[in-house]
């Protein structure tokens, strides 16, 4: 049937309406035949005026069938319009048809023939077209798969909820069995056919009802109030999918394509931090902006954030000939589409390259630079100290004094946590940096310096929760480096917004701290993941279960527990998100001849002399803190203290 259907569909449309002409034809000849049956009981042969009962039929109804566009309807679209037609041409036909052979008459031909026939024509030719469209539009192909679509509940009987059952009506990929909601007064009704269930009977119906995917349509609900959901039904091996926003319900963009894996946010419970309209737009509007790094995972999301504050010019610096065409090719689309005079220009180029920089700001005159131009992943400046120092030192450095020669208003950097008392070579190079621009500022720069530090970015290149979602589809085992080790979270959007307002908060020489909440334990996080894909972690007390967490070690200069102070007694500022440090630092001439040691070390390849210089300007430097935090990690159980960290590399 199936081989016969894609045949027919395949044809011409001049032969398709062939075979509906001559399978009508055949069926007025079949319903004149059919008609004489139910007068006679039998079929006689035709004969004499009996004839032209049979030739009236196709002489009369063919023609009529033609004038009301039977043959112009796609027959597996067809709907109420082309029904109407039919009873219309059907009607007309009747009329004719019985004024021939019921009042009129003719000898041999029973006058009820004139009746009788014209109705078996009307519900021959409309049961053809409903066989027609239920089986070429592939009806019968739903009701077989009807077994295999996922069965699915929807949290949330509001207009979100209804608009996304209507949506999922007809989908061949997901069946509706009933809906949650929060609402008292609705658990027991039923909605559109399907019943409203109270979100305590969740944990009885997922295995009841063999639900495989609970659909959060709750546009409009908190990060807590999602976070709750999950929490409700971890571990029955539910898949849990959202809807994206409440301007896609506003709109009516509701279907099963609108539907997306959960956010990780959600699987978090925070919600962000509101930004301050007044800040973001302060130092941003009708100004030429640059950013370096622009086509990387926080300055790539600074553009998009600085395009919305209404900049008279924006200037991209990256490095990379494909993420700065990424990035720019992303913003000129942005400006079309909203008929944006931004103007937005692309600039290959180095940070480390002066003259490049030089000529940069020579030619555009920025007056206020974002520094997001960083090496940033662990492991890779671990092993490669020159580049890391290079990049992220110099280049912070280079940029820095170009801006002071040309006068630029205002300098942010785009800092880490990794800076705080880092373990690490790469933290250790951004310490460096905020000690820099500290020191600039604190010698009477032109240019207002400013550091804004913060943890992980979720989604970000080498973050953790790509990388699960990758290994969770790949069925494991999902890799994380230690059971204890936690990190501070936070989503890029607001990571970058708070960049922008930590900046208009500047006087010179701060050193901002984003609030990023609590820190999340990493092999919580993977748990979650797992089981929120709708699978079950496999360990000793679930040996059945699908996904192995593999612990593969601390990698080199890999902390257990990130810090976002040094010093203690942060200092509020004007937003609740936005904390200030008090962080010391060297002062300019002693940066200065170690930049000059350093820069000798570089051309000798000296890695020893490279990394000693780096553990005197950065005193809380400590390579042995990971050693340490390992002790304390082993030892905490016997109530010991957190070593010191010359006892940590004493143990090392």
């Amino acid at each position: 049937m199936n081989t016969l259907s894609e045949t027919i569909l395949l044809m011409p449309r001049v032969y398709k309406r062939i075979v509906a002409l001559a399978s009508d034809a055949l069926i007025c000849i079949l319903t004149v035949g059919a008609a004489f049956v139910l007068r006679l009981d039998y079929w006689p042969r035709p004969q004499g005026t009996q004839w032209l009962a049979y030739i009236c039929t196709i002489l009369f109804a063919l023609p009529l069938f033609i004038r009301f566009g039977l043959y112009r309807a796609i027959f597996r679209y067809i709907g109420w319009s082309a029904l109407m037609s039919v009873v219309r041409a059907c009607a007309i036909y009747g009329v004719i048809y019985c004024t021939v052979f019921t009042v009129v008459g003719l000898p041999g031909v029973p006058r009820t023939i004139g009746v009788i026939q014209p109705l078996l024509l009307f519900l021959s030719i409309s049961a053809t077209r409903a066989i027609a469209r239920y089986w070429l539009g592939g009806g019968y192909q739903s009701l077989l798969q009807l077994g295999r679509r996922r069965r699915v509940l929807i949290y949330g009987a509001g207009s979100a909820g209804r608009q996304l059952a209507a949506g999922l009506a007809n989908s061949d990929e997901m069946q509706v069995l009933g809906f949650v909601d929060d609402d008292r007064s609705m658990w027991g009704s039923v909605l559109n056919g399907k019943p409203i269930f109270s979100p305590d009977d969740l944990e009885d119906l997922v295995p009841r009802l063999e639900i495989e995917d609970l659909l959060l349509a709750l546009p409009s609900a908190t990060r807590q109030r999602r976070a709750a959901i999950i929490d409700s039904v971890r571990g029955t091996a539910v898949t849990i999918r959202t809807l994206p926003s409440i301007m896609d319900i506003a709109h009516g963009r509701v279907t099963v394509n609108d539907l997306r894996e959960l956010d990780i946010e959600d699987l978090l419970g925070r919600d962000t931090v509101p930004p301050d309209a007044d800040l973001l737009a302060r130092t941003i509007s009708g100004k030429t902006v640059l950013v370096t790094g622009a086509g990387g995972s926080i300055g790539s999301e600074l553009c998009r954030q600085i395009l919305t504050l209404d900049p008279a010019t924006l200037l991209l610096v990256d490095s990379s000939e494909f993420n700065l065409y990424t990035i720019h090719h992303e913003l000129e689309h942005r400006v079309g589409v909203d008929e944006s005079p931004v103007a937005i220009v692309p600039l290959l180029g180095s940070v480390q390259d002066q003259a490049r920089m030089d000529a940069i700001f020579a030619r555009w005159r920025p007056d206020i630079v974002y520094h997001a131009a960083a090496y940033k992943h662990v492991p890779l400046v671990e092993h490669n100290l020159t580049e890391g120092v290079r990049n992220n030192v110099f280049g912070t450095w280079t940029v820095a004094k170009v801006a002071q020669s040309h006068k630029t208003a205002e300098f942010v950097l785009v800092s880490t946590d990794k800076a705080v008392r880092p373990t690490n070579f790469m933290g250790a190079t951004k310490r460096l940096s905020e000690q820099l621009l500290q020191a600039l500022a604190a010698d009477g720069s032109p240019t207002r310096f400013c550091m804004v530090r913060f943890g992980n970015v979720l989604g970000s290149s080498g973050s953790v929760v790509p990388l699960f979602r990758k290994q969770i589809r790949a069925g494991g085992p999902i890799t994380i480096t230690h059971t204890d080790i936690t990190r501070y979270f936070m989503t890029i959007p607001e990571a970058a917004q708070l960049v922008i307002q930590a900046g208009a908060m500047m006087t010179g020489g701060e050193v901002f701290v984003l609030d990023m909440k609590d820190p999340v334990k990493i092999v919580d996080l993977a748990r979650r993941m797992v089981e929120l894909s709708g699978l079950t972690v496999r360990d000793d007390a679930n040996p059945d279960g699908d996904i192995i967490i593999q612990v593969v070690g601390l990698r080199p200069g890999e902390k257990l527990f990130e810090e976002l102070l040094i010093g203690d007694n942060p200092e509020t500022t004007a937003h609740p998100g936005i904390m200030k440090a008090r962080d010391s630092h060297l002062p300019l001439a002693a940066l200065d001849d170690a930049f000059v040691e350093l820069e000798a070390a570089i051309k000798a390849g000296d890695l020893s002399a490279i990394s000693a210089i780096m553990s005197r300007v950065v005193p809380e430097y400590r390579p042995a803190e990971a050693i340490s935090d390992l002790i304390y990690q082993r030892d905490q159980a016997n109530g010991a203290e957190r070593p010191s960290n010359e006892q940590a590399r004493i143990a090392s």
